[in-house]
């Protein structure tokens, strides 16, 4: 019985953990980068000048795969070099994440030409240091996925409560384990008071024996002298 409720309290233990390390972290961030989006549409939101996206396309594979989050971290763009991957504006106004393989100077201009890794032939449109999003820093696989259903009102409706009843239920089981302890401490404290009593109980009999049998013996000796 001991062995499955230290079972459930770890297994309770790691769930709240989870929820805090992983949802709580990625919900506060879509909801920041939500509250950006609707105050100034025509910037992407960042965080402390790095930038999420969540890859559509399988076009960096092997290295970016489709449905993981990348972060792209704000640069000056004079500072960026061949073979850098950037994310960027398209000619649709699109953010993409490709690779610089030239960087070329027309009219006293610099442009960037992109390619995708897994691509045959490299992007159409030249990119301008206007266009420049920010630099790869960082790949989370498959949580693009994630952060696109918590998106969603409704997900994050539901990913509010279940925090929630999480932290209500590791409260409870906490509280109920310290109600245990507490009871033990009572009950062990109890039994010492008890065991006390009783000893000060048989010390008080054996005294009043050994009194009963000094007066026996006082009065014996007091015959034999008359």
């Amino acid at each position: 019985m001991k062995e499955n409720k230290k079972w459930y309290q770890k297994i309770s233990n790691w769930v709240i953990i989870v929820a805090c390390i992983i949802l709580v972290p990625i919900l506060v961030m879509n909801l920041w980068i939500m509250f950006q989006a609707k105050t100034n549409p025509k910037k992407i939101p960042d965080v402390f000048g790095y930038k999420p996206f969540i890859v559509l396309s399988g076009s960096m594979e092997t290295e970016i795969h489709k449905g993981d989050l990348i972060i792209a971290k704000k640069i000056n763009p004079k500072k960026l070099k061949e073979n850098d991957v950037i994310a960027f504006r398209d000619a649709e106004n699109t953010v993409t994440t490709h690779r610089i393989i030239d960087i070329v100077e027309d009219d006293g201009q610099t442009y960037f030409i992109t390619k995708g890794d897994n691509n045959n032939t490299q992007d159409q449109n030249m990119v301008e240091y206007k266009d420049v999003e920010g630099i790869y820093v960082l790949r989370i696989p498959n949580v693009g996925n994630m952060m696109n259903s918590l998106a969603q009102p409704t997900t994050i409706l539901i990913v509010v409560m279940g925090i929630t009843i999480i932290f209500i239920i590791g409260f409870m089981i906490s509280n109920k384990k310290q109600q245990e302890a507490d009871r033990k401490e009572y009950l062990e404290y109890k039994k010492m008071k008890e065991e006390e009593e009783k000893k000060k109980q048989e010390e008080s009999k054996k005294q009043k024996e050994n009194s009963s049998k000094k007066k026996t013996t006082t009065k014996k000796n007091t015959k034999k002298s008359k």
